[in-house]
């Protein structure tokens, strides 16, 4: 089986010239030109395609992601896969339960059924850090950081929403193939990893190599960045120090 590009480009949702773009530096070369210079894709291109989409949802630059996919074997890139998979469930299920919570509010109040907030708010989520960030740093930090939160657009608010895993899951493969915190890919998502950061509050150097070490020392930070593996906590901690020294002021 072959398809067009203008069928590959309708059903994935990439343009024709963006894959033409992708054929040009060649991230993704099509199974065959015909004499027309109509472009087909076979099965290899499209998986290939499927892995470019899902290293980019991951904030990965088309540099990086040629060199990830340059390097990757198939046990690798079935592993990438799975942790993505992974997020996508954990995404439906959260997802999930919000329509439900949303056609249960709408069934009670058609109904004029009483509203409770154990089920309204059902869901949702909720800061679990919220108390102890008040107790560390104050009502006066943690109000700045929501009143910020009222002027994020739908961008900021996508950014914030699933940026950490996009660098968390970025830093698990460059991690796994060896790459050095002082990697230019590395770098490149921890300046995500700030920018998501600054959309709460704008942490200096050393405040963001504070953070960086928190990580490090709490075991929730370790478990939720590492996702069974300890030391990725460790890598971001490295890597955010690079990034401090040679970006923000002290």
């Amino acid at each position: 089986m072959a398809w067009s590009i203008a069928e590959v480009a309708r059903d994935s949702g990439v343009t024709s010239r963006t894959l033409r773009h992708y054929h040009a530096i060649g991230l993704l070369v099509p199974a065959r030109t015909a004499s027309n210079g109509r472009r087909y894709y076979e099965q290899e291109q499209l998986l290939r395609l499927q892995q470019i989409l899902l290293l980019r949802e991951l904030g990965l630059s088309l540099d990086v992601v040629a060199e990830v996919l340059e390097r990757q074997s198939s046990a690798s890139t079935i592993e990438v896969l799975g942790r993505h998979k992974e997020w996508l469930l954990r995404e439906q299920l959260r997802v999930g339960q919000l329509i439900r919570t949303v056609d249960s509010t709408i069934e009670n109040l058609r109904n004029g059924g009483e509203l409770k907030p154990d089920k309204v708010f059902e869901g949702f989520e909720h800061n679990p850090y919220e108390t102890e960030a008040r107790e560390r740093w104050g009502d006066e930090a943690v109000d700045a950081s929501y009143q910020r939160m009222q002027g994020w657009t739908e961008a900021d608010a996508e950014k914030a929403r699933t940026g950490q895993a996009r660098v968390h899951e970025g830093l698990a493969v460059l991690k796994a193939e060896g790459a050095d915190v002082l990697d230019p890919r590395v770098q490149d998502l921890v300046r995500l990893h700030y920018e998501v950061t600054s959309l709460f509050w704008t942490p200096n150097r050393e405040a963001y190599k504070a953070l960086g070490q928190m990580y490090v020392d709490d075991e929730r930070f370790r478990r939720t960045i590492g996702n069974g593996d300890d030391t990725l906590a460790e890598y971001l901690r490295d890597a955010m120090h690079i990034y401090a020294d040679n970006h923000l002021a002290g």
